[in-house]
This record gives C-alpha cells, structure tokens and sequence, in this order.
C-alpha cells in the first residue's frame, strides 16, 4: 500500500484516460448515490465476487499495517457488513454526503482498471450541523464483467487519526 501513496504517474494515453475516468465516474455517481440515499442493501452490488474492501489511515497504510477499521475480503463478509448495518443500526440517525474530487485513471491492464479519486464524506446529525466525516482517496481497482466495472478492490484511506466513533457505514 505504502507504493499506491506515493505519486504513480500514467501510462494509458490522454484520450483513453479520459474514456476510462468517465466511466468511473459514471460508476461512483451511482455508489454515492446509493450510500447517500442510506441504500446500504444495494452496496455489495458494486463489489466483484472476490472483492476486498479497506478502510485505513494513511499513517497505517504508509506502514503497510493490513487491517484497518473497516475490512471485508470477499462479497459474502461485504454482503454480511451491509445486511449488520441495515437492520442494526446502533447510532444517531444522520444523512452522510459524498464529494468527490478529479479521478486519476493509473493502469489498464487485461480486464482491470487502477484509479484514485479522492473524496471528502460530509456528515450531518439529524439534530446538528454539517461536518466533514471524514476525508481522503479511494485507491480502486476495477474489474470489467460483461458491459460494467465492479471494484475488486477498495483501499479507503483517509487523511487523520482521529475519527468520529460511528464510523460502520461504508465509505
């Protein structure tokens, strides 16, 4: 992970980065709106079968520790994460935003795309005002299946070491 951190420059043409970077951002439009409309059920349908799903600090990544405070490896321990969080839900209700930045489109290679985007997640309490939750870059990698990219990885790093206690939901 501490290599996916440093600065990793293009090797796909312009014209082809910017193909590719439309269409990942066609397919983050469609996973933030799912997690911002709290659709937590429809959130493993952006996972491939053999997916992995991280979320890490930036300290932690840099010193290549692999657990971070959210993990699945697999869809099913994905699938098991949103059904927890949809009918157990043990925090104060709230409405979360995603903003996302400019996607850099790293590597195609075979069936497989390596982009970064990053993000900041704005939360806000149903009874309090607007906050950044939390803030930093998705290192994805995609998969194509058929006429669409699944992540078959999602490596959510974010930029402090203090966090908010309810950090359950998907980033």
């Amino acid at each position: 992970m501490k290599e996916q951190l440093a600065y990793i420059k293009t090797s796909m043409s312009p014209q082809r980065a910017v193909e590719l970077r439309a269409e990942i951002d066609s397919f983050h439009v469609e996973y933030c709106a799912a997690l911002d409309a709290n659709d937590v059920e429809r959130w493993p349908g952006f996972f491939s079968k053999d997916a992995t799903y991280r979320i890490t600090s930036r300290h932690n990544a840099l010193l290549n520790m692999p657990v971070g405070l959210m993990y699945c490896e697999g869809l099913d321990m994905i699938i098991d994460r949103a059904l927890a969080i949809a009918h157990s839900q043990m925090f104060a209700p709230r409405h979360m935003l995603h903003v996302l930045g400019i996607t850099r489109v790293l590597k195609e290679a075979d069936n497989t795309v390596s982009s970064q985007t990053p993000f900041i997640l704005m939360q806000t309490l149903v009874e309090g005002p607007s906050t950044v939750h939390l803030a930093g870059v998705y290192h994805d990698r995609f998969v194509r299946e058929g006429d669409q990219l699944l992540i078959a990885s999602r490596q959510v790093v974010h930029d402090t070491e203090i966090l908010d206690t309810a950090l359950a939901y998907p980033v």
